[in-house]
């Protein structure tokens, strides 16, 4: 995240004693990655934040992969997936590889009676559906329809649900998740072609600190296990923290579409990116105003990647038979675009409202057991005349 910011309060200078009330000396942490290289945050906390009491439980959640290895277009009905009370629970992998894990989650209620960590990896949600608030140990950010929450590995935090209605599509990335490197300069600054820039982002505010001792669950996640331990006491004790490595979210309706007089590709929709795949925001926008243009995209051959849309709102020009939630899943190797008739019938349109989220991974997706169960069956076959 190559934005510096700061909450609570910290000392004048960094490694030095930074003392409470009673005399006594806050604990500071670095929160950093890639070794002592990457983005980085300092922390200052109540309590030393290495205590652990108990270690309860490991349990093994690792994707059941159904197909490994296949060349088959495939349409996944996402909302399908049951609502469950739980978040971890309700979380359902679908795509995966060994960068990154791709599924959906219907979660009824709120995060509250425990917390939750994933060690391994970046977590990427799109709230689809519902609103609340992510509450994390460096401050809270409210969250709403269309927002992306880019959580850092290693973060604490637990979420809020307004309601009981809530869909989720997230993403677990092993690799750091960044901004598009083409959009922005030497020194990490958004230039002035980018589609959205600094003020977009929904940066943690309202730090919450609690000085408790008790009993407190936090379940982490770690090489495809959940573990379940007991900290002495509550998580959320910065009193605060400065630096770049901290969650934040970023609503796809401020992403401003780049268009031209002819249809422009993928990229240009690009949202986020890691050495191991890209996501891209497809929004409403205005179609190509050259006067012999073809708004509908043009057949591609996804060579080296797989494609992965999930769709959002609106009607997605290109595809028939589309609805909210739908998945589909383009692997490489064999061409792919516009369903039948959609070509012809976009000639002549001059906007659209389509929303829509894409995830391109150049290693291949594998199908798990709960995506077969939401497989239309037949999707390959919906390009034939």
């Amino acid at each position: 995240m190559p934005i510096y910011h700061k909450l609570g309060k910290i000392p004048p200078k960094r490694h030095t004693q930074f003392r409470k009330a009673d005399g006594g000396l806050y604990y500071e942490q670095l929160f950093g990655t890639i070794g002592f290289d990457g983005m980085s945050s300092l922390l200052y906390q109540v309590h030393r934040p290495t205590m652990v009491k108990e270690i309860f439980s490991e349990t093994d959640i690792s994707p059941k992969i159904a197909v490994a290895k296949s060349m088959q277009a495939r349409l996944l009905k996402g909302f399908e997936i049951d609502p469950q009370d739980d978040f971890l629970q309700s979380r359902t992998p679908l795509l995966v590889n060994s960068d990154i894990h791709i599924g959906l989650a219907a979660p009824k209620q709120s995060l509250r009676s425990y917390f939750y960590k994933n060690a391994d990896a970046d977590e990427l949600l799109f709230i689809h559906r519902g609103k609340g608030t992510l509450r994390t140990q460096l401050g809270n950010i409210p969250f709403e329809y269309g927002d992306y929450l880019l959580i850092p590995r290693g973060m604490i935090y637990q979420i809020d649900f307004d309601g009981e209605d809530n869909r989720l599509l997230y993403a677990e990335s092993f690799h750091p998740i960044y901004t598009p490197k083409r959009y922005r300069n030497w020194f990490g600054q958004l230039l002035e072609h980018s589609p959205f820039c600094e003020r977009d982002y929904k940066l943690p505010q309202d730090l919450e600190t609690y000085d408790e001792k008790g009993d407190f669950v936090i379940k982490i996640k770690k090489q495809g296990m959940l573990y379940e331990m007991l900290y002495p006491t509550h998580p959320f004790d910065v009193v605060g923290w400065d630096g770049y490595n901290f969650p934040y979210g970023f609503s796809i309706h401020n992403f401003e579409p780049i268009t031209g007089r002819v249809h422009q590709p993928p990229p240009v929709h690009q949202t986020f990116e890691t050495k191991a795949f890209v996501v891209c925001s497809f929004c409403p926008r205005l179609y190509d105003y050259h006067p012999q243009s073809i708004p509908a995209p043009y057949n591609h051959s996804n060579i080296d990647s797989d494609e992965m849309l999930y769709y959002v709102d609106g009607d997605f020009m290109s595809r028939n038979n589309i609805e909210q939630g739908h998945i589909t899943l383009h692997p490489a190797g064999i061409p792919h675009g516009p369903a039948p008739g959609a070509y012809e019938r976009s000639i002549g349109q001059t906007k659209t409202e389509e929303l829509a989220v894409m995830i391109d991974t150049f290693r291949p997706l594998s199908i798990t057991e709960a995506a077969l169960k939401i497989d239309d069956g037949k999707y390959y076959k919906s390009w034939l005349e």
